[in-house]
């Protein structure tokens, strides 16, 4: 146990250190790159409650400050929400996506493109509010479908959402097919971009997310017990069933938070934290909050070369995680020479 704290009280403040190093870099290199000083005395004048003023400091604090903190949330999001669903269904395979979030948050996009309605709610489009609506609806038929009496098993739950998933993909699919101007758009989102997210949606969003987390890593040991088997769980005082619905709840939320600013950006919930398991080992109590902080560099970083690579014009993200986070990872496993253990 004690050995355990030592550990987190020198890693997550190094984790933290390096997802601001991340912040303050990205935010200086973009189209036009600016000196990293003159980032470091914009971002500590702004914080201090006064700006710099100048082009640069208009730059910094309103169009880069915002897309690097939407990547750092929405990767912190998406990778403690893969720890999560990881843990809670003791599959290695699972990730945010798996219980039909993405699903339904694509399926609900995908109508609200093709809808000529002009709605916007605390900054967010009416895009962001179908797809936030469309993922926390799905689990919410993923679950009630998968429940067996006063019983949701893991295994049902999964198959669910797997069926659910098809389904929403094969009604998103004929709406892109009977689509004209649209179809691009649908595209575009689901890839997944930080672009065009400012300071009023990410006074809502961070709130948010930073909610789930506290109870997320508060759950921590409960999660652990998870690991065992729901019966090992229950008799080490887990309320098995309570707490499935607490983390299917908590893991959705912070999906959904992400959804409605990003679009579907894969691969970060699912690699992040196998890459955090690997290197620091299964205990929930430094897993959750390392995954949030990798995943949070590790988005700000695949951002910063999605609109790098090819200037003027800017990568989906998902193409960046996806092209980076897979061969990664697959390195990793085979650095480790040994059996995976989860």
């Amino acid at each position: 146990m004690r050995a355990n704290w030592r550990r987190r009280v020198i890693v997550l403040p190094v984790l933290g250190s390096v997802l601001a190093v991340a912040i303050v870099l990205a935010t200086a290199i973009g189209s036009v790159s600016l000196p990293l000083g003159e980032v470091v005395r914009a971002l500590a004048s702004r914080l201090a409650g006064a700006a710099s003023g100048g082009a640069a400091d208009t730059i910094i604090w309103q169009i880069r400050v915002p897309r690097v903190l939407t990547a750092a949330v929405v990767g912190g999001a998406l990778s403690t929400a893969g720890a999560v669903f990881q843990g809670l269904l003791r599959n290695p395979m699972a990730d945010p996506y798996i219980i039909g979030t993405s699903g339904g948050a694509a399926l609900g996009a995908t109508i609200a493109l093709m809808v000529p309605i002009q709605v916007s709610l605390f900054g967010f489009t009416f895009v962001s509010i179908a797809a936030f609506a469309g993922a926390l609806g799905a689990v919410l038929v993923v679950y009630n479908v998968a429940r067996v009496g006063p019983r949701t098993p893991v295994t049902t739950l999964l198959l669910t959402g797997f069926a659910l998933s098809s389904v929403l993909a094969a009604i998103m699919s004929f709406l892109m097919f009977i689509s004209n101007n649209a179809l691009r758009r649908i595209i575009l989102w689901t890839m997944g971009g930080l672009s065009g997210t400012g300071w009023l949606q990410l006074a809502v969003v961070i709130p948010a997310i930073l909610i789930a987390l506290a109870f997320t890593y508060a759950l921590a040991p409960d999660l652990n017990a998870f690991l065992l088997g729901d019966e090992q769980a229950a008799s080490l005082g887990v309320h098995v069933e309570r707490r499935k619905l607490t983390f299917l709840a908590l893991g959705s939320w912070l999906t959904a938070a992400a959804v409605s600013v990003s679009g579907l950006v894969g691969f970060v919930g699912l690699v992040v934290p196998h890459v955090v398991r690997l290197v620091l080992g299964p205990d929930h109590r430094l897993l959750l909050p390392a995954s949030t902080l990798v995943g949070g560099v590790f988005l700000v970083l695949a951002d910063l070369l999605a609109r790098s690579l090819m200037p003027p014009a800017e990568l989906p993200v998902g193409i960046i995680t996806a092209l980076v986070g897979g061969p990664f990872f697959i390195y990793l496993l085979r650095k480790a020479r040994r059996e995976y253990s989860f």
